[in-house]
């Protein structure tokens, strides 16, 4: 069994762990994590245990982050032999959550918009206002949320060119449908 921490079968099987676990297949994720494990490179694994958290479950499970988190921090205090139950308990966890990438696609989304040159200036209500001479510039007009119902009002955020763009796309899942609903809510209020 090929099994070495830093050659090509290490990243193959990095990259079976990652999406085994993003397949939801928590069998064969502990597999893939048994393999690492032998390898010996704990750092790569406990590096993309915690990428997995954010770029697989995300948004699904938000709390996620945090139990990953936490059970770095202690697989880390611990370390192994018995970190391995630790790890393995968090691969079965991220492997059996409900799944989205929409915060990944959403700031490489921006992110590539970006490379095409498609900043935009920032809207003038938005600018930094406190200082003298601000209102002669133009900048100003903000209206704060929170003086709002359900601290929300309707004004534009985007630069004017980017204006409509949408990079946050809700997944079909528990939380984001509840975050869909609540904010279809707010606005159409």
């Amino acid at each position: 069994m090929k099994s070495d921490s830093s050659g090509d079968d290490y990243y193959n099987l990095l990259s079976a762990l990652q999406k085994s676990i993003r397949g939801s297949d928590p069998d064969a994720s502990i597999h893939y994590l048994a393999r690492l494990i032998k390898g010996g490179n704990m750092d790569s694994v406990i590096r993309r245990i915690g990428v997995i958290a954010a770029e697989d479950i995300g948004l699904a499970h938000p709390n996620a982050l945090q139990v990953v988190n936490s059970g770095i921090d202690l697989a880390l205090k611990i370390g192994m032999p018995e970190a391995r139950i630790i790890l393995s308990e968090l691969v079965i966890y991220l492997a059996t959550l409900p799944k989205s990438n929409s915060a990944y696609m959403a700031i490489d989304d921006a992110l590539r918009d970006l490379e095409r040159n498609n900043a935009g200036d920032v809207p003038k209500h938005l600018k930094d206002a406190h200082y003298s001479g601000a209102s002669n510039l133009g900048v100003g007009g903000y209206l704060y949320p929170h003086n709002y119902p359900n601290s929300y009002i309707n004004q534009e955020y985007m630069p004017e060119n980017m204006r409509g763009k949408e990079y946050y796309k809700p997944k079909d899942n528990k939380y984001e449908s509840s975050i869909k609903a609540y904010w279809n809510n707010v606005k159409n209020k």
